[in-house]
């Protein structure tokens, strides 16, 4: 082994090693999972703990998701720039895709991740590698949904505390929204990432300056009354209709997590 290689992988094993930041949103996430099990103190505000610390770990590991896969095709960049220790402060934008998708959450039920990490995309040649890229953050999430609601679509906690399945649900169905918004083809979201690589140069071009906005532009047009009706009663009510009464069990778990405001989704039952 020679000099080099000796100074370079402690350095090359960290950029890999899983961050304290995550571990601590782990034990945070399975702590109050316990606590709502247990009904040990303030049941509400372990389910508002609950969700938020899932809705958090998911975040991180769509995004580890994404440079994961950039990293197996052809970007060997995304190690330095400590994506893959599933830190989200080494985010490129921690406020617009960690802060603010919390925050809609909290005011609007609305479970958006943000573009957080810088892909190198002259680094990968193949547009279908490009596609994966982009597909691969929303298939986290549709994993981690399916992780959620199978539980309660099976009747495996059929006996298990309500509070507990109903904060289950209602992360469930916050994952469900994240993976269809996050495939709905406007610049700056994942599913317009699928299918940039496909289009014209010109196209590319002409569309490049909106990527900055597309996750607001999602947020504002939820907040028409007829699309929100139409997104979440029909789209994600008719998802979690998949899974038996999962939509009760979401719905009730909203209420839990957001105490302090009325239940304006209803996402069904």
């Amino acid at each position: 082994m020679t000099a080099t290689d000796e100074r370079t992988r402690p350095r090359s094993a960290g950029h890999n090693r899983v961050s304290n930041v995550f571990w601590v949103l782990l034990a945070v996430f399975g702590a109050s999972g316990y606590l709502v099990w247990d009904h040990f103190g303030n049941v509400r505000f372990g389910v508002f703990l609950f969700v938020i610390s899932g809705w958090l770990v998911s975040l991180c590991l769509h995004e580890y998701a994404h440079a994961r896969t950039a990293l197996h095709s052809g970007d060997i960049g995304v190690g330095v720039r400590g994506y893959l220790t599933l830190n989200p402060l080494k985010y490129t934008h921690p406020v617009y895709s960690f802060l603010l998708p919390v925050v809609f959450i909290i005011i609007g039920g609305i479970a958006l991740p943000g573009g957080a990490v810088f892909i190198d995309r002259g680094r990968i040649r193949k547009r279908g590698q490009h596609s994966l890229i982009s597909a691969a953050g929303p298939a986290i999430n549709a994993l981690f949904a399916v992780a959620c609601l199978l539980p309660l679509g099976a009747g495996w906690l059929d006996s298990a505390p309500t509070e507990f399945a109903a904060a289950l649900g209602y992360l469930g169905a916050l994952e469900v929204i994240a993976t269809v918004l996050n495939l709905v083809p406007i610049p700056g979201l994942d599913g317009y990432g699928i299918i940039e690589p496909w289009l014209s140069y010109q196209t590319r071009r002409a569309f490049a300056p909106f990527a900055p906005y597309g996750m607001m532009a999602i947020f504002v047009l939820l907040w028409t009354p007829s699309l929100n009706q139409w997104f979440f009663t029909d789209i994600v009510g008719g998802v979690l209709g998949w899974f038996g009464n999962a939509g009760g069990y979401a719905a009730v778990g909203q209420e839990l997590f957001r105490f302090w405001h009325a239940n304006l989704l209803g996402y069904g039952g």
